[in-house]
């Protein structure tokens, strides 16, 4: 599909973010994550105008390129032009996070089949792994609503998520939020890894809880050892992944 370029359209740090969103897309797929085309991830634009991007609706996860993007305002408006509509019911999720959190710049949202599963269990995100430690240490839950399309739902949606950086949403999937594209990526991939252990764990036989004290203590020693969820370490070595597998994410 030929889609014009907006590198020469956009400036310098716009398109940069577009290219880390368009990769973030392709490693999604590449790791399972996708769900057809029905999730998304955004990233904030820069500036006082409070746009963000988000994925052209259509076009599968390792189809997005850097300038198939679609930029929306808050009310959903293209600011670009695009031949690509917008999800609405991704369009209120996402637009409700940005505008409830001026200290991310991306939100990620999957509804994978372990995430769904953990989802739909009264006792959520359990601690039994290394991994849950992690996400036990800024998590939060919003009850299912149906499909996420009505903007009535938005102030619950945003005063359940408060300033935790996982959300689980009952009955429906995983949703993480970053500084950086980057970040919310390592996040969701730490999400998913202790939702896939939890299932197959209680396949298996009586579970071993960890020390809540241990729990209380990772939100610190996370901050002390990688800087966060540590994205900036890994996210260079991801896109040397994607270069080598298809480098066109970034057209």
């Amino acid at each position: 599909m030929d889609i014009a370029s907006l590198k020469q359209v956009v400036s310098a740090q716009e398109w940069q973010l577009r290219v880390d969103l368009a990769a973030c897309y392709r490693l999604v797929a590449m790791y399972g994550w996708s769900d057809l085309v029905f999730t998304h991830i955004t990233a904030r634009v820069p500036g006082p105008d409070h746009h963000f991007l988000i994925n052209p609706y259509g076009l599968m996860f390792d189809e997005i390129t850097a300038s198939s993007l679609v930029k929306v305002d808050q009310k959903c408006n293209k600011i670009i032009d695009s031949p690509f509509p917008v999800n609405p019911a991704g369009f209120v999720i996402h637009s409700a996070v940005h505008e409830a959190r001026e200290d991310i710049t991306c939100v990620l949202h999957t509804h994978t089949r372990a995430g769904v599963a953990v989802s739909a269990q009264k006792g959520g995100i359990l601690p039994i792994s290394q991994q849950s430690t992690f996400i036990l240490a800024s998590l939060a839950y919003h009850d299912y609503e149906g499909v996420a399309f009505r903007e009535e739902e938005k102030p619950r949606l945003q005063a359940h998520l408060g300033s935790a950086n996982f959300l689980v949403l009952r009955n429906h999937g995983l949703l993480t939020v970053g500084k950086t594209i980057a970040d919310a990526f390592l996040s969701m991939y730490t999400f998913e890894n202790a939702c896939r252990i939890q299932i197959d764990a209680q396949a298996g036989g009586e579970l071993i809880a960890v020390n809540p004290l241990i729990v209380q203590g990772v939100a610190q020693a996370l901050k002390v050892q990688t800087g966060g969820m540590g994205g900036a370490f890994v996210w260079p070595s991801l896109l040397r992944r994607l270069e080598k597998a298809d480098p066109s994410y970034s057209n």
